[in-house]
């Protein structure tokens, strides 16, 4: 495989997890750190299909999977998120995906107690441990990489309102986005491979926008800024539609790769604690 056919097919294994990392990675402002779960339940499972544009044909190779659930850690009531991320087997020959991203959250407060990353992409393979002590302001993280056989430990600070990728989804279906104006920056903090990146969303409004299955929701519109890696690049070239209603679910992720561009589209979702009434009907 030429060095170009590698990162195109990394690429596409990055419209499998980029709703993983970034579908709307929204917190609260300051003083908002602390918000009241009014958005979902226990029982919410959601479904999304990834995609990837390369030379004006879009892939499908991939989908990703989102639940939340009630879980006992270390004998405190939470909520257990998940999302698990996997390449179809006609792609995996060429990178196959299988990751996996798990964190217990404090219903009370919404902060994080303990986050879980499996990577297993192609011949890059991770696993990341945090356990936030929120006591001490301290977070401890074991980080395993590639061939590695052992974990590599740190402690790293706490900063205020500082969320994992994980919760951080969930967190921001609770926001009260009237509150904001068009093309105003949303300060957020989140940790990403053991470090704490102060990062923000800016606002872009309100739009219609259509499914690739045809249906059209009411949405409200956001970029963020990434933080820089080996497959995206650094800046504002993400755009996220969340529905325009209580339920807050994300319709579409959009993103420019190195090569090419990537997209996560919303298929299904059940259990909802709140109606999706953003559809629009014709």
């Amino acid at each position: 495989m030429t060095n170009k056919q590698h990162v195109a097919w990394r690429s596409i294994k990055m419209a499998v997890v980029a709703i993983l990392f970034y579908i709307l990675p929204l917190s609260s402002s300051i003083g908002q750190c602390s918000l009241q779960n009014k958005a979902f339940k226990a029982g919410e499972r959601a479904t999304y299909h990834a995609y990837y544009n390369w030379h004006f044909i879009w892939l499908n190779a991939g989908t990703v999977q989102f639940a939340v659930q009630n879980k006992t850690y270390n004998k405190q009531e939470t909520w257990f998120l998940s999302a698990y991320g996997s390449t179809y087997q006609n792609y995996d020959k060429l990178m196959k995906v299988r990751d996996t991203f798990e964190v217990y959250v404090d219903k009370e407060s919404f902060d994080p107690i303990y986050f879980n990353r499996v990577t297993n992409e192609g011949s890059t393979k991770a696993h990341h441990k945090y356990w936030f002590d929120h006591d001490n302001n301290s977070i401890k993280t074991l980080i395993k990489k590639d061939d590695s056989p052992t974990f590599k430990e740190e402690k790293i600070a706490l900063e205020d309102c500082t969320a994992d990728l994980l919760s951080m989804v969930y967190k921001a279906r609770n926001i009260d986005y009237s509150q904001y104006k068009v093309n105003e920056k949303i300060p957020i903090k989140m940790i990403v491979d053991g470090k704490i990146h102060q990062l923000f969303i800016r606002y872009l409004g309100k739009e219609i926008i259509e499914n690739r299955d045809g249906r059209s929701f009411r949405c409200l519109k956001f970029s963020p800024l990434l933080v820089p890696g080996t497959i995206f690049k650094s800046g504002e070239d993400m755009t996220v539609w969340v529905t325009d209603d209580k339920a807050r679910v994300p319709i579409i992720v959009e993103a420019k790769v190195l090569i090419g561009s990537v997209k996560a589209v919303f298929v299904d979702v059940t259990g909802l604690r709140n109606p999706m009434s953003a559809e629009v009907f014709d």
